[in-house]
């Protein structure tokens, strides 16, 4: 990469010369020429002035201040070169904050900031680690391309990045944004809501990966080959008015865990089937308690067996009787009661 610029930051007594380099690809997003419908070609932006009408060539071409009377003001670059600014060529660090203090709508673009020379290296390095271990970002000014800015300081990766902020009276105020009236969200909802956002897991690489862009070359392609474009097949989203927030949060649970494979082991939970591996788990704990509990079961089955017969005795019922030493006959362990009930069924028989 080129640098872009180069300066010094100053840390304290410390200089540090370095070289910026761009830190985002601008031409790696998706952009679009302007063209003449009727027949294709290129409509291009041409510099006319506005008091002759003709085109203006590019070394003719300068800066001017417009005032607030609308009058303008020819600038040249020995004006600004001119101007009492220290930090025209240095980086003036004023303090170092917590990186959560900023705000990121002041955010603008990135640079990084390499060591300009052998002697740099050090006390490149020496900001580097002291501000990663101190976990504080640093605030100062510089002026880039004609203008004083915020900039912010910050170490990623081993390498210093300046990453460039809006001052504070570029931020327009919300004043109009927000409901004209009060909305009151109930807890209920809030906890639905969190439930909603712990369900979309770890972003993946494929999340933030430019499917807009491989979907306009597809396109592209499709019309320079004569040809219908080809797309994958995706899960059409619901659109409309949300009418009930807490089943619209409901679904939403059920449809990220159900893209994770979830949805099918949470819904035999519920139905009181458990899932395979824990099935067979749970057999032998039910085994045993049905082990340990089946003698119990057997001297309460012959003691109910006895009391029976001899209400059965006094009524003189012969067939109930022989129901019930048939009944009682069918245990796995035949009492000695029962084998006489047994004897009675088949003489009353």
């Amino acid at each position: 990469m080129r640098p872009t610029a180069k300066f010094s930051i100053s840390f304290g007594l410390v200089t540090i010369p370095v070289a910026a380099y761009n830190a985002t690809d601008a031409s790696a997003s998706v952009s679009f020429v302007r063209i003449h419908t009727a027949d294709g070609g290129r409509v291009r932006n041409q510099p006319v002035c506005s008091l002759e009408g003709t085109e203006v060539p590019a070394d003719e071409i300068g800066r001017g201040y417009r005032t607030e009377d609308d009058a303008v003001v020819p600038l040249s670059d020995e004006d600004l070169d001119a101007l009492p600014l220290p930090t025209a060529k240095t980086l003036t660090i004023l303090a170092f904050v917590d990186g959560g203090d900023i705000d990121p709508l002041q955010m603008g673009k990135g640079y990084y900031l390499g060591a300009d020379s052998p002697a740099a290296a050090k006390p490149y390095a020496l900001l580097r680690d002291a501000m990663e271990r101190h976990q504080r970002v640093g605030l100062g000014k510089i002026a880039l391309h004609g203008r004083e800015t915020l900039a912010m300081l910050r170490p990623v990766e081993g390498v210093l990045v300046m990453q460039v902020l809006l001052w504070p009276h570029q931020i327009r105020p919300m004043t109009g944004v927000l409901p004209e009236r009060e909305v009151k969200v109930a807890d209920n909802e809030v906890r639905a809501a969190e439930t909603l956002m712990d369900s979309f897991g770890e972003l993946s690489e494929e999340d933030v990966h430019d499917h807009y862009r491989e979907a306009l070359e597809e396109i592209v392609a499709a019309k320079l080959a004569d040809r219908e474009p080809e797309f994958e097949t995706g899960e059409e989203r619901p659109t409309g008015q949300v009418m009930d927030l807490m089943a619209a949060l409901q679904d939403s649970v059920r449809a990220a865990k159900r893209a994770r494979g979830e949805e099918a082991e949470e819904e035999g939970g519920e139905a009181g089937e458990a899932a395979p591996g824990r099935k067979a788990a749970a057999a032998p704990k039910k085994t045993a308690a049905a082990r340990k509990t089946a003698p119990r079961k057997t001297a309460k089955s012959a003691q109910t067996a006895k009391g029976a017969k001899t209400a059965e005795s006094g009524a003189g019922g012969k067939g109930q009787k022989a129901a019930a030493g048939k009944k009682t006959a069918g245990t796995g362990r035949k009492t000695a009661a029962a084998k006489q009930t047994a004897g009675r069924g088949r003489k009353a028989g």
